[in-house]
């Protein structure tokens, strides 16, 4: 395949670094030749100096013959008009623009993006796709990664062990037989930095961060096995009233009996956010005041939510509100290079919003008929769904005797509301639904199970 990827930001080099690790044709374009020289340096990828929209420099980065372009700089006004130049004048099939600003996306205007208009054949709205990352992490508190698949009938979930978890030292084989009915499956561990699928009997350890399975119905039960908390919190505070803050509140709100403070420094800000809220105490002040956080009840909040544009902000303002009593925090860190103080500084869970729009960007990419991704250990691995086709080679085929990669494993199979793991017997079928966890070397290897082929259409 050949693409073309507009911006070499972090979103756009992770874009270019994946599709070129699996063998993909990438040019990268940006005006900046500092980020142009970063990103064919450090991948395998061609870059042209430019404005992303021109259609000289579109022409010259080879839109002609692409089969994908994604628009992904800071404006987004070059990213949609970049869409409309490769449309319209190179005919490129496939079109990505990442769309910030929520007016354009304002169901009104629902019209704008299409063949008719706005070429647009998927817009990614990093702000709206933070947010319910935001939300599904706070479904499963006790979980440092969670993706919901199948719609929502099963959970991949990132856990991590420390001394005092009941299942440190055991294996899977061995919580499967004091646990028989737990609909779950261990898919990874990470350990000391290195990510591998484990064998059935291989045990669990202090320290690990591990992947697993989960029957949608089954997760607080699990999260108690792994002796990881399972309550979703009730007293929140939340700090930025930006737009993924009021996206966050907005959500909470329709919640019952949750309860929401909302400190915003910027008074404008605030006001804003208190003519919007109904049911959320809106406070002006700075995150990082302690008299502030006191104010909003932070010594008793189950959880804080960190939503500031400043990572360092997000970061101080979480360890203030755990010293001040709050049970658990959230912070969103743009900068991976903060990864490593999160132990230190008691964090319990940090969200790279580049990340996660990179994830959701190539859901949309991926070939085949991949219904879900998820990007998970900062990359070494993906969690992906896709739906079996009469012409996909896993039809007909056992699920517990599939000859997969040693860098592919099964996390479930669903057909309707049932759920079925790597261990059952069960043969897969047409229209089935299964997710796989690969390691970044073998996603390929997964996109080739569900590849279509001609006599499917």
């Amino acid at each position: 395949m050949k693409a073309v990827v507009c911006g070499a930001g972090r979103v756009g080099y992770g874009i270019a670094r994946e599709l070129a690790a699996e063998g993909n044709s990438v040019t990268v374009v940006d005006w900046s030749r500092e980020l142009i020289d970063k990103v064919t340096t450090d991948l395998d990828v061609r870059g042209v100096v430019g404005h992303g929209s021109h259609p000289d420099i579109l022409e010259k980065a080879g839109a002609g013959d692409a089969d994908l372009l994604v628009a992904v700089t800071y404006s987004d006004e070059t990213n949609m008009i970049a869409c409309q130049v490769a449309h319209s004048i190179f005919e490129t099939p496939t079109r990505i623009a990442r769309v910030r600003s929520q007016t354009y996306l304002d169901k009104r205007w629902a019209d704008l993006f299409s063949q008719g208009a706005l070429p647009v054949d998927v817009t990614i709205s990093p702000e709206l796709e933070v947010s319910r990352s935001i939300l599904q992490r706070m479904e499963t508190p006790g979980a440092v990664a969670t993706a919901p698949f199948a719609n929502s009938r099963v959970q991949v979930l990132g856990l991590h062990m420390d001394a005092q978890s009941p299942a440190a030292g055991s294996s899977c084989n061995q919580l499967l037989e004091l646990f028989p009915d737990l609909g779950f499956d261990l898919l990874g561990i990470q350990r000391e930095k290195t990510l591998f699928i484990p064998e059935r009997d291989d045990p669990i350890m202090p320290g690990d961060d591990v992947y697993l399975s989960i029957a949608a119905g089954q997760v607080k039960r699990a999260l108690d096995v792994f002796g990881l908390d399972s309550q979703r919190a009730r007293r929140i505070v939340i700090i930025g009233a930006g737009n993924i803050g009021l996206y966050v509140a907005r959500a909470l709100e329709r919640v019952s009996g949750v309860r929401v403070r909302l400190i915003e420094r910027d008074k404008s800000q605030a006001e804003r956010a208190a003519d919007d809220l109904r049911r959320t105490v809106v406070l002006h002040g700075d995150g990082l005041d302690r008299e502030v956080l006191r104010e909003a009840g932070v010594e008793d909040a189950e959880l804080t939510l960190c939503l500031t544009n400043d990572d360092k902000v997000n970061l101080l303002s979480a360890v203030m509100a755990k010293r001040e009593g709050a049970k658990r925090s959230l912070c969103l860190v743009n900068d991976q290079a903060f990864e490593p103080v999160k132990s230190a500084l008691d964090i319990d869970v940090m969200i790279d919003p580049r990340g996660v729009t990179v994830s959701t960007i190539l859901q949309h990419i991926r070939r085949g008929r991949i219904t879900g991704l998820q990007s998970l250990a900062g990359g070494q691995a993906e969690a992906l769904e896709g739906v079996a086709l009469a012409t996909s080679p896993l039809v007909g085929k056992a699920l517990n005797a599939l000859e997969l990669s040693e860098d592919v494993t099964v996390g479930a199979l669903v057909r309707g509301d049932k759920v079925y793991f790597a261990r059952d017997a069960v043969k897969i079928e047409e229209n089935d639904r299964i997710i796989f966890f690969a390691l970044r070397s073998a996603v390929s290897d997964v996109e080739h199970l569900f590849r279509v082929s001609l006599e499917y259409f």
